[in-house]
This record gives C-alpha cells, structure tokens and sequence, in this order.
C-alpha cells in the first residue's frame, strides 16, 4: 500500500535522476561518481528552484512570528486559567499576523516526500531491483557508481570496508556542519536583538538539535541520500545569505550593515528610508538636475514683485510718480495723500475718465496717477475733497 502511494514519486526522482545522467555521461564516466552524484545534486538545485517562493514565504513568516512575540506571551500570562480562550486569540493573532507557527517549516516538509523517494530509489539500486525508470542498463551503472570510493548506496552502518566508512562519516560531519553554518548565520545576522522572546531562545536551542539530529540519522544515509542534504544545505546558505544581506530584518546586525552601506553610497534618506531606484544596491540614486539661469532670475523677480518698496515723497517727485514702486496689491497705507497747501493739483479718482488738473507756473511736475484710490488729507488750507463721479 505504502509502494503504491510513493510508486509516482518514485517514477519522477528516477526520471529527472536518468535524465541529467545521460546529460553528464557525455562529459564524465556513465558509470563513475560523477555523473551519478551531479545528477543527483542537479536535481537538488530544480528541486530548490520550485522552492524558491516557499522560502520567500518562510522568511516572512519568521519575521511575523518574531514581531508577535510579546503579544502571544502577554496573551499566555492573560489567560494562562483558560486555555480554550487563550487559544482563541493565539489563532485570532496569527490571523491578524497573516502567519502561523507551521510557516516556517514550509519548505522542509515540501522537501520530505522528495527525500523519502530518493531514499527509497537508492535503497532499491542498493538491492538490484529496478525502480522507477532506472531499470535495465541504467541499473547496472547505478550499482557500479562510486563517489570517492564508496558506492551511491552505500551506508556508514551497512559497510564493512574502513575506506568507505571514512567517506560516509566525513560526508556526514559536512552535512551536519552545513546545517549548523545555516541556522547560526540566521540567529546571530538577521534576528531582531532588541526584542527578547521565547522564540528566540527556541531557534537558539534547534541551531544545536538539527545538526545532532541529522549527524545520529546520517549513519544509515546512502551515499546519494548525503549528497541530496549536503547539496541542499549548501544551497540553504548561499541563498539565505543573498536575503540576509539585501532584506535583514530591521533591528538586526545585518540591517545595520546594510544600512552602512546605503548610507555610505549615498542610497539612503535622512529618514533611513532607501531612496527610490537604488533598492538591493545595484541603481545610483536619481539626482534633481539644475535649475537654469532663467528659472533662477525668474523666481527672484517673482520674489521681488511680492513686496514693493515705499518711496518717500521726494524719491515720487524727482522719478516721476509712484508707479514704479507701488502695484495693484500694494497696502493702502503705501499711498501718500497730497497736501492741498504743496501747490500741486489733487490727482483724479482711479478710475475716472477726467484728466488731472495742470501744474501751476513755476511749479513743480505733478505726480502721475496711482493705481489704488488715494484719501487726500481732510483740513489744512486750501484742503479740498475730490468730487465723486455721479
């Protein structure tokens, strides 16, 4: 019954196996270690590639997990007497967190059933029985394949040769050091260390688990089983060391790195944003270009427009008037009001269509006419009110 369920796994492992075999035969041995362990390592990276979104989602979902921290722990202390309740808003949290638990070990159990096959078509290669599509002639080099010395299905347990034994056991001391590199990279590099949780001090203790776990397991690993895990932790690392160094988590040594980085390239806003085109590193920031000189000798005119200068009354009458300085906006206050003792004649209303009276003999040029309406000084001598137009 188990066969029957795996039988189709079984046929894809073998297919994608043959198929990058007879790829590699034409450069390496058909029968050799090197044919055989590239194919198989090659269907880690395919394998890996399909992943790549599952990572993505992993990452995200360490964060959240993280982020919640001292709100699942204050939601414990609150309802520590109601566990029924208590789960109630841990399942209303991770909602509201758009993550759960289970997130973070997506890719693992995805891995699983392609492992569990891999291990079963070796175990079958080992036995001579044909499986999947390896069969035949590709059987007889599977079972002649050798890498280092020790055949692809061989195990440090089932062999009594001490050659081989060294091969497996060092290949399994690298496996588990892999691991170890990998999940050490992830908590001392890209974890938030100002925020101090259960969580924390679990991935802590599983950083030191996995790599004892899979070391006790690897003892009875095929030879093509430890290239699987060997090549799939190397991946694991070159890939979270992409993420790590172009999206840390914030608050993280790697976010402040790279946030030395962006700064000293000139890729960062004083809000220690990233400035827009120069994400993951690889665009200059986009400079403002210069203002030419006519914008420039524009806007100062504008400027100076805005507030005009008041003259006094001897600067009116030697330039002529006040229309140079004064314009339609300017205050009521800025327009001086003739004096009716000055000998000059009381300009007309703005807006009147009757011109203003003419300067007596010997006097001096009458003011011209300003643009708002000036209110003559009342009293005085010879003080006289400007008639309204009817």
């Amino acid at each position: 019954m188990t066969f029957s369920f795996l039988n189709p796994l079984y046929t894809a492992v073998s297919w994608i196996i043959v198929q990058f075999h007879s790829l590699y035969s034409h450069v390496f041995d058909p029968n050799g270690g090197w044919a055989w362990g590239l194919a198989i390592a090659s269907m880690v990276v395919v394998i890996r590639i399909c992943l790549i979104p599952l990572f993505v989602k992993q990452i995200k979902a360490t964060r959240a997990m993280q982020a919640i921290q001292p709100k699942m722990k204050a939601i414990q202390e609150r309802y520590k007497n109601d566990k029924q309740r208590q789960s109630e808003e841990m399942m209303k949290l991770y909602k509201e967190a758009g993550t759960n638990p289970f997130s973070s070990c997506l890719p693992i159990l995805v891995q699983a059933p392609f492992f569990t096959a891999l291990y079963g078509v070796l175990a079958k290669v080992a036995d001579g029985k044909p499986i999947g599509v390896i069969d035949g002639a590709t059987l007889d080099s599977a079972q002649q394949a050798h890498i280092f010395g020790a055949p692809l299905s061989a195990t440090f347990v089932g062999s009594s040769e001490v050659s081989v034994k060294i091969v497996v056991a060092v290949m399994i001391v690298l496996m588990s050091l892999s691991q170890f590199i990998t999940q050490r990279q992830l908590m001392t590099k890209n974890v938030d260390l100002t925020v101090k949780t259960p969580f924390m001090q679990q991935q802590k203790m599983l950083m030191y688990v996995f790599p004892i776990m899979f070391a006790v397991m690897g003892i009875n690993f095929p030879v093509g089983v430890l290239v699987y895990w060997l090549t799939t932790n190397v991946w694991s690392m070159g890939q979270q060391l992409i993420v790590i160094r172009n999206n840390p988590t914030p608050g993280s040594k790697a976010w402040d790195e790279r946030q030395a980085r962006l700064k000293k390239a000139g890729r960062l806003n004083p809000d220690g944003t990233v400035i827009k085109g120069a994400l993951w590193g690889l665009l200059p920031p986009k400079k403002s270009a210069p203002a030419s000189a006519e914008a420039v000798v524009e806007d100062a005119v504008h400027v100076r427009r805005q507030q005009p200068r008041k003259q006094t009354k001897s600067q009116r009458q030697h330039s002529g008037g006040p229309t140079a300085s004064l314009t339609k906006d300017a205050p009521a206050e800025s327009a001086q009001a003739v004096p009716a003792d000055s000998g000059q004649a009381v300009p007309a209303e703005s807006g009147s269509s009757k011109p203003a009276a003419a300067r007596p003999a010997g006097g001096k040029p009458a003011p011209a006419r300003q643009s708002g309406r000036q209110q003559p000084r009342r009293g005085g001598q010879g003080g006289q009110r400007p008639k309204k137009k009817s």
